[in-house]
């Protein structure tokens, strides 16, 4: 990580001094990460108009403030900003011009509001996004005067730090570095919005393995959260301007959070296709591009779903002639991702351990998958891995152009590192686990390659520890030394009598009560 992404980082977290001690984080991310999206956005205008105007391209923004309140009015800057940004942000409006109010005292919580307004109206890829920016929240102080200094300082915190000169990907990694210590601080209300940067890893590359898109590809996350775990193929594949994003996601603040962070990442418009729906109610997308060459997903566990009869003719769960349970849509989202992969693409899906062993619906769901031969890999992972959750989870590897049935378990649950109290992947677990899954040969207490008929003998049961024996055996136990350590105890333990006895037999009491005391001890002795 570079020197310009860690100050970034600590810069913008220690922006959040004002708000930590007035509401929880699952609360406070989204004044800071909004504030942090406006004033990047602004920036970026200012830094252009200087260097449409006048050619510079190190001057400051006060400069380009200057700059651009003198020619505001003019219609070829307008154009060119509209054309090539996609926004205009008026001169009052200027994260700058805003600063300057909060410094010099004039500032009111209308202009800020004002600002985002204007922004959302003018181009529906901003529409939404300030949403939950709520200025008049009681929980930035009980008066209005309160609010409106929690507010500036925030303003006044992030208007310190440089958001657009930084090298390559250093703000996107940077905003994606708040949005996991917001995941860490929301506890259980991180779910619906983080998946850790580890787990996200794992999933990318496994879907990479083998395969080679330097020509391009495209990519799906059906429950894209913050849109974290698609970023990461920017990381892992060549080309990656070639990368077309797909997401979907039900929750509007979090869908909202994902619009951002891939315009802080630089993904062009063109490139990005995101939704804010209801991913196993309403299918998507079912008239554009659905085929797609990774798919990616850490939906939510065991949620209810409608599994209304009505979808038993939906192509995505028709092909299996039962649905999964109203009560745990786990499957419901693994076969929604099955069916908008590509026939050569690959899937991964992490899912609870139940998805291996349950029987009734998803048995059957589970038979039909192995009988295809849909499924690749089953990966074990550690316990703890996830701010909402401490259960151990698995990750599923899914295709359509396998040449066998064969299923490659690992048990990757005991290689992890604990920190504070999460537990987490580290880079040689992650390796390991790609090396193994790679090669698709067995490992000692770790992997082992199970055929079709293998499985069927199991009856189509999955759970891990059928496949590959971590068993540890204790070793033999020495009795004859534990008898010889237990005499060695019996003598030390006489020898110590023996001291103390004699130690007291020196002493006298000072008195008749003090030396009746005494002679208890002795006689206890």
């Amino acid at each position: 990580m570079s020197d310009t992404t860690t100050s970034l980082q600590q810069g913008l977290f220690s922006a959040a001094d004002s708000l930590r001690s007035k509401m929880d984080a699952n609360q406070y991310k989204n004044y800071l990460l909004g504030t942090v999206f406006y004033k990047y956005l602004s920036d970026h205008m200012l830094y252009y108009v200087l260097e449409l105007l006048t050619d510079q391209s190190d001057g400051t923004l006060e400069q380009a403030q200057e700059v651009y309140e003198e020619n505001s009015n003019e219609q070829d800057l307008i154009d060119e900003l509209k054309m090539s940004l996609g926004y205009v942000i008026e001169p009052e409006y200027t994260y700058n011009s805003i600063l300057k109010a909060v410094n010099d005292h004039s500032f009111q919580v209308k202009q800020l509001g004002d600002a985002f307004n204007k922004l959302a109206s003018s181009d529906q890829d901003f529409e939404g996004l300030f949403d939950d920016y709520d200025l008049y929240s009681k929980s930035l102080g009980s008066t209005a005067q309160k609010r409106t200094d929690t507010i500036a300082n925030i303003i006044q915190a992030i208007g310190k730090i440089e958001l657009v000169k930084t090298p390559g990907d250093s703000l996107g990694d940077a905003y994606e570095y708040l949005i996991s210590q917001f995941a860490s601080e929301s506890g259980k209300k991180a779910g619906e919005f983080y998946t850790p940067q580890q787990v996200s890893q794992l999933l990318t590359r496994l879907t990479l393995v083998g395969k080679d898109y330097t020509d391009g590809m495209a990519v799906y996350d059906p429950a894209m959260g913050s849109g974290s775990l698609l970023l990461n193929f920017k990381k892992y594949v060549p080309n990656h301007d070639r990368i077309t994003y797909y997401g979907q996601e039900i929750n509007t603040s979090t869908y909202n959070l994902a619009k951002m962070n891939m315009i802080l990442h630089n993904i062009d418009q063109a490139n990005r296709h995101l939704r804010n729906g209801d991913t196993l109610d309403e299918d998507w997308p079912a008239e554009e591009v659905n085929n797609f060459d990774a798919v990616v997903m850490n939906p939510p566990y065991s949620l209810k779903w409608s599994a209304n009869k009505g979808f038993l003719d939906d192509p995505r769960f028709s092909p299996y002639g039962v649905l999964p349970p109203k009560s745990k849509a786990d499957y419901a989202f693994l076969l929604h991702g099955l069916y908008h992969l590509k026939h050569s693409g690959a899937m991964s899906i992490v899912l609870p351990h139940g998805v291996l062993f349950r029987g009734a619906a998803e048995g059957k769901i589970r038979q039909k998958l192995l009988e295809n031969g849909s499924i690749d890999a089953v990966i074990g992972l550690p316990a703890n891995l996830f701010y909402s959750t401490s259960i151990p989870t698995v990750i599923i590897v899914l295709k359509k152009d396998k040449q066998d049935r064969d299923v490659l378990f690992i048990d990757a649950s005991k290689d992890f590192e604990k920190v504070k109290t999460q537990n987490k992947l580290r880079e040689e677990d992650i390796n390991r686990i790609l090396d193994t899954y790679a090669k698709r040969t067995d490992v000692e207490k770790y992997a082992h390659k199970a055929s079709y008929d293998e499985i069927k003998e199991n009856d189509f049961n999955l759970n891990i520890p059928r496949y590959v024996d971590t068993f540890e055996e204790e070793p033999p136990v020495d009795v004859q030394k534990v008898a010889s350590d237990m005499q060695a105890i019996k003598n030390e333990e006489a020898q110590v009598t023996d001291e103390i006895k004699q130690a007291m037999d020196e002493l006298v009491g000072t008195d008749e009560e003090a030396q009746k005391v005494l002679d208890q001890l002795k006689d206890i002795l």
